[in-house]
């Protein structure tokens, strides 16, 4: 009797793996088609993220402009109140950059959120593991479109950064 329930017990402990592998593989595969089937929906729309970006770009021109008379104007007031239209200009661009990088990843976003929210807001962050069939299943021209929005949005988002440290510099002057 001894024997046979540690034979039994040895047993089980061999079909483990077994199952929980097996398991694995079933729960690998419904990943697998969810991911797929997120990856053809999420062609992405060029024609939304190009009316998005030149939106942002003529928020961009205005922030320059704005930054060019902070700098040239003597009057300390006239200064603070053209750095806070600045800010005001920087705060409504934000959520626009935002909306064009949700068109730039597509699908891809955590929860169908922005890609922020999922990382601060208690989400898994975005990572190669989670991304790793996504890009293997985008069509030549999709990686084309994808790679566009991409350099669009980093080159706009150098910008935002660059007007940030303007701002930023301007904010630590002391008064006059």
């Amino acid at each position: 009797m001894n024997t046979t329930l540690k034979l039994l017990l040895f047993s089980t402990m061999l079909a483990l793996p077994i199952a929980a592998n097996a398991a694995d593989k079933s729960s690998a595969e419904t990943s697998t088609e969810k991911t797929s089937a997120k990856a053809e929906q999420a062609a992405p729309d060029v024609a939304k993220f190009d009316k998005q970006l030149a939106e942002a770009q003529k928020n961009m021109q205005k922030m320059q402009e704005q930054m060019t008379k902070i700098n040239q104007t003597q009057d300390p007031q006239e200064r603070q109140k053209l750095i806070n239209e600045h800010w005001a200009t920087m705060q409504s661009t934000m959520p626009m950059m935002q909306d064009m990088m949700g068109c730039c990843m597509g699908g891809m976003m955590m929860g169908g959120g922005h890609m922020m929210n999922g990382m601060m807001g208690g989400g898994h962050m975005m990572g190669w593991n989670n991304m790793s069939g996504y890009y293997s299943k985008l069509t030549p021209e999709q990686m084309k479109q994808r790679q566009y929005m991409m350099d669009q949005y980093m080159g706009m988002q150098n910008m935002m950064m660059d007007n940030m440290m303007q701002h930023q510099n301007w904010m630590m002057q002391p008064s006059k």
